[in-house]
């Protein structure tokens, strides 16, 4: 433990360094003014700070201000040396922040028995202080793990989707992977951003209910095949509503409203503009993105160029503005993931 004193007193200073030095568990350093002890304190942690009131330099009231402007300071037992027994004065140095007195002159029994039950509360704090520390690592290491299995819940669902509408290929990995650079080139939080890479790969989770007839018809669909392909945001919010985490009631806006269009000519609710949630416009980017650069059983799949002059085109109208200037904005790490096979579309 290491006590601090100060005081310009000599042989006060030789006193209490002799008093508590006896002890084997206290490590002393002594200063005779205020400015070059409180210059020391911001070097080093004292646990004790013993302080006299009357100094040249600056009084142990003003030493004390000083000392709880320290971040680690503020819960430091400090002691008052006073010859003084003015009642005001006392009161001033608690105000302060000084923790207890000793009169001077002192009594070496006295000032060793305060010194030792400051010092075993300073230990007793520090105690504290590491199992608070112990238990915060445990709770974040359990957060961790539980977001672990979420994701990995998440990502097991969105495959199982994935290889029910077979061929798509990694369709959703990579709406997921482009709705997530769109997030973070709008200035979305870092929270945001992993929270819409999770959630974007369920936009289609209604799917699932959708017949294997109508969902890999080779062909054009007709009006009712249409409708019931329809029907898969409907379902999809069903899988998705009453969710409890920000992750499950972003996937569930992002379900619902991921085909209505900035103009409000899409289907759904029939929303339009910013009445539409964000999650689902920049979902709606990526999505139809990905869905034109791929093959499907009823179109060829479009250039990375083609595909990209489309969503230009589409701004304003299907799209939000700002959304689409974002995906320019990212436009060079997005063609990454349609032309560099190194490039994973999805890391847990």
């Amino acid at each position: 433990m290491r006590v601090c004193i100060v005081d310009d007193e000599p042989i006060s200073r030789s006193v209490i360094r002799a008093v508590l030095s006896r002890s084997e568990e206290y490590e002393v350093e002594c200063f005779s003014d205020a400015i070059s002890a409180l210059a020391r304190c911001r070097e080093v942690m004292f646990d004790l700070v013993l302080v006299d009131y009357r100094m040249s330099d600056m009084d142990g009231i003003t030493c004390i201000m000083h000392l709880r402007t320290l971040a680690d300071y503020q819960f430091i037992p400090v002691i008052m040396l006073t010859a003084d027994h003015d009642r005001e004065l006392r009161l001033a140095a608690v105000r302060s922040g000084a923790t207890d007195f000793l009169n001077k002159p002192f009594d070496p029994d006295e000032l060793r028995v305060r010194a030792q039950n400051l010092l075993s509360l300073r230990k007793a704090q520090l105690a504290l202080m590491d199992r608070a520390l112990h238990l915060d690592a445990e709770v974040q290491q359990a957060t961790r793990k539980l977001a672990e299995r979420e994701e990995e819940l998440i990502w097991r669902l969105a495959r199982a989707i994935e290889l029910r509408d077979g061929t798509t290929q990694q369709h959703i990995s990579r709406v997921a992977a482009v709705a997530e650079i769109i997030a973070r080139t709008l200035g979305q939080s870092k929270a945001f951003c992993r929270t819409i890479y999770l959630a974007a790969p369920l936009h289609d989770t209604g799917k699932i209910g959708i017949s294997d007839a109508v969902l890999n018809k080779p062909a054009a669909l007709t009006d009712d095949e249409r409708l019931e392909i329809q029907r898969h945001i409907e379902i999809g919010a069903q899988i998705l509503k009453d969710g409890d985490s920000d992750l499950i009631r972003m996937a569930y806006d992002i379900a619902l409203y991921h085909h209505e269009k900035w103009d409000g000519s899409g289907y759904g609710k029939g929303l339009s503009g910013t009445d539409i949630p964000l999650p689902a416009r920049i979902t709606a980017v990526a999505d139809v993105f990905d869905a034109l650069c791929s093959e499907r059983p009823y179109k060829e799949a479009w250039s990375f160029d083609q595909s990209y002059a489309e969503i230009l085109r589409q701004s304003g109208r299907h799209f939000d503005p700002r959304c689409v200037l974002a995906f320019t904005a990212g436009l060079t790490e997005i063609k990454k993931y349609y032309t560099d096979p190194a490039v994973t579309t999805h890391v847990a």
